[in-house]
């Protein structure tokens, strides 16, 4: 504060995004640093704010009367603690939420779940870890500290020679009253499982009551769309989370932690975890309208403010909206260690084991409506590089490309033969034909609905129904009309290919059925109308920078000056083999200008 008594900031975030910290220790004890005009009795000094807020007597009173510093206990907290273990020359390790892919040689790279040897933890940012002979900078979000600081880093238990465990390994050590290790090690797990969980409620409870509420107050400032946009159906995951948190407490057990079942709780819960697909699909959205609207001071001070008055750490809004998208990757690797230390004659142990499970199945659900929901861009980009389309578009009842490919289509009742390009989307299979001077442009011809569709294996030979040769063939059967397509391939491994391509197109209608995937009218309307602005326009689509990548303001001059692009669902899972799909497809209908 200065002697004028104005604004002395320290600093304000005036950049767009700032660093989070992962979930389970941004609510340890991190300083809180005053964001807001403060005179000397505590109270606000509006006058600093007017011009760029206005009047805020609804969202100020309860904050210029609590005549107090908001702070948060714990001073230093966290990052002091690991100091402070680090300079005594204990060994301290963290586990890797996410990838961490870098071509830069002072970061260190690691892959999720790889355990890293923090090293030097003094800037809140950036640490100094090390794996193997590897050492070198990471970023202090892209970690967790593990619960079990003290366990080895081999695998539990040891075995020696004779295929026996040691009676001196660490589980058939006793701790405490009868207790082994490896028990107190699954207590360890199973409390910090419960105090996240709970840390996660006042997150959740934080962003609903502190900033969603205060928003709707102000309808100067947002709209209703808006604030969909930046906090997505977070409101519906508090509900859920609070639901869930009460099961955990029921099924724990005070006296003997160790003995607490709680897997049966994720089962019960794994349906509506799915909730998170709709979030994680629109963070990104929401990042960049919180870029756009805090490149206005009026809205950090809004947000600030909003922050300091429910007392929140000292996280911008960003990296609180980041805490659900962490929370659910998080889980698999909660669960896997809570397996660990379960015994197999545990009553909880095949519940924990069916747990991970499914918590790594709505994991990849997850991701997978991602790339779906991208896809769908894509498939409206392709539609408006067709010539002369009809009928609906592809959107209204597809949302996947399981396969292309030039086939030779043969109709009645002349058994005329025609070279088409063929694209099998879920639900429908489109015919298209290339132009005859210029082959990449493509001409829509028909579809062929295949829900109605079952496919049938041509022999080599002469077809009766048909009346001719063929070679590797097939047939499109309608179960209504009995109406009958035949289709030639080039070659056998073409066939068999499109054969493979039917039975995928199937499995995945059953699979949206099951999980009741789909893709709203908004966002179907949505992708057709940017493709149909770039088709009229000519102008290339906009490319945006990833929404996690931005400069950093460090003082050591050798940390990173940039924050690698968090792949927040990379979950220890084997990366997918990049595919030149879309690429090969573009060649053929390449988007027009």
């Amino acid at each position: 504060i200065t002697s004028a008594g104005a604004l002395d900031i320290l600093p304000l975030k005036l950049h767009p995004f700032s660093q989070s910290t992962p979930t389970g220790l941004d609510c340890v004890g991190w300083k809180r640093r005053i964001s807001a005009p403060v005179i000397a009795d505590g109270a606000l000094d509006k006058t600093a704010l007017t011009d760029d807020v206005g009047s805020e007597e609804d969202l100020y009173e309860d904050f210029r009367s609590s005549n107090h510093r908001y702070g948060h206990a714990g001073g230093g907290g966290e990052q002091l603690a690991i100091n402070e273990l680090i300079s005594d020359g204990s060994v301290v390790y963290a586990e890797a939420l996410w990838d961490h892919v870098t071509m830069d040689d002072q970061e260190l790279g690691f892959k999720a779940g790889d355990v890293i040897e923090v090293m030097d933890a003094t800037n809140k940012e950036w640490w100094w870890g090390r794996i193997l002979d590897s050492e070198g900078w990471f970023p202090a979000s892209f970690v967790r500290l593990r619960v079990n600081q003290d366990e080895p880093m081999e695998d539990y238990p040891v075995k020696v020679e004779g295929g026996k465990e040691d009676d001196s390994s660490s589980g058939n050590r006793r701790f405490g009253m009868g207790q082994t290790t490896k028990d107190q090690m699954r207590t360890n797990v199973i409390n910090e499982i419960l105090s996240t969980e709970r840390d996660y409620i006042k997150h959740l409870k934080d962003i609903c009551e502190g900033y969603i509420k205060q928003c709707r107050k102000r309808a100067d400032m947002f709209t209703e769309e808006q604030l969909k946009t930046i906090f997505g159906n977070i409101e519906d995951i508090y509900r859920c989370q609070k639901k869930f948190v009460k099961a955990l407490e029921k099924k724990f057990n005070k006296d003997h932690p160790h003995l607490s079942e709680v897997g049966s709780c994720f089962l019960e819960y794994q349906t509506e975890f799915q909730i998170y697909s709709e979030y994680c699909n629109n963070h990104p959205n929401a990042c960049m309208e919180l870029s756009r609207l805090t490149k206005v001071n009026k809205y950090v001070y809004f947000f600030e403010a909003c922050r300091l008055l429910q007392k929140m750490i000292d996280i911008s809004l960003d990296g609180f909206l980041l805490t659900p998208v962490q929370k659910i990757c998080k889980y698999p690797l909660q669960l896997a260690e809570l397996l660990k230390y379960t015994n197999p004659q545990h009553r909880d142990y095949k519940d924990v084991e069916a747990a991970l499970n499914a918590m790594k199945n709505v994991a990849r659900l997850i991701n997978e409506r991602k790339r779906r929901l991208e896809n769908i861009d894509k498939i409206a980009q392709w539609q408006s590089s067709i010539e002369d389309w009809e009928g609906e578009d592809v959107l209204v009842k597809s949302s996947e490309l399981i396969y292309s490919g030039e086939l030779t289509k043969i109709s009645h009742p002349q058994a005329k033969s025609q070279q088409r390009m063929f694209f099998l989307f879920d639900h429908q299979l489109v015919c298209c034909k290339k132009d005859l001077l210029r082959r990449d442009i493509l001409y829509y011809k028909s579809r062929i609905n295949m829900d109605d569709m079952e496919i049938l294996d041509v022999e080599d030979g002469k077809d009766k129904d048909f009346s001719i040769s063929v070679k590797n063939a097939f047939k499109l059967h309608c179960r209504n009309t009995e109406e009958v397509h035949l289709f030639c391939a080039k070659k056998p491994e073409q066939k068999q290919r499109w054969l493979k391509a039917f039975e995928n197109e199937r499995r995945q209608v059953q699979l949206d059925q099951e999980t009741g995937f789909s893709i709203t009218e908004v966002q179907k309307k949505q992708a057709m109308l940017n493709a149909s602005k770039q088709h009229h326009t000519g102008k290339p689509k906009a490319v945006t920078r990833p929404y996690y990548d931005f400069l950093m303001r460090q003082k050591h001059p050798t940390l990173p000056t940039t924050l690698p692009q968090q792949q927040v669902f990379m979950l220890a899972e084997p990366k997918r083999k990049p595919s030149n799909f879309w690429q090969n497809i573009s060649r053929l209908t390449p988007f027009r200008k």
